[in-house]
């Protein structure tokens, strides 16, 4: 049994998105620290939040909302990431290398929100 958000392979590859898109955005141009760094930054961080939060819920709803709210800000995180790579700000290698990391993100995102889902009676 999980006893820890951080025992989550979700959570884990959330995390470590956050870490690579950290390491990748010091690169960015410094009049974007407060424009698309900031705003990437955030978003990775919410997915990671969003999950341990979602995990320290209660009930299946509570956790669902939480589990969704993740899973859009990785949608957030994969259109900032275009807009960096169409920008210049990152190599299209270090785009690929991200895409890759928040898919399978997302993918464990989505297998939570399931989980939650089936585990509620419908109405």
């Amino acid at each position: 049994m999980i006893q820890s958000f951080t025992e989550l392979i979700a959570w884990q590859h959330a995390h470590k998105l956050a870490l690579s898109i950290y390491r990748a955005s010091l690169s960015f141009p410094s009049e974007e620290k407060f424009g698309l760094t900031s705003q990437l930054r955030r978003a990775a961080v919410s997915v990671t939040s969003n999950i341990a939060e979602g995990f320290g819920r209660s009930s299946d709803k509570d956790r669902e909302h939480f589990y969704t709210m993740a899973s859009g800000s990785l949608y957030e995180v994969k259109s900032q990431l275009i807009l960096a790579r169409d920008l210049g700000y990152i190599k299209p290698q270090s785009f690929e290398r991200l895409a890759i990391i928040a898919n399978e993100a997302h993918k464990l995102t989505n297998g939570l929100l399931k989980k939650h889902r089936a585990g509620r009676p419908s109405i």
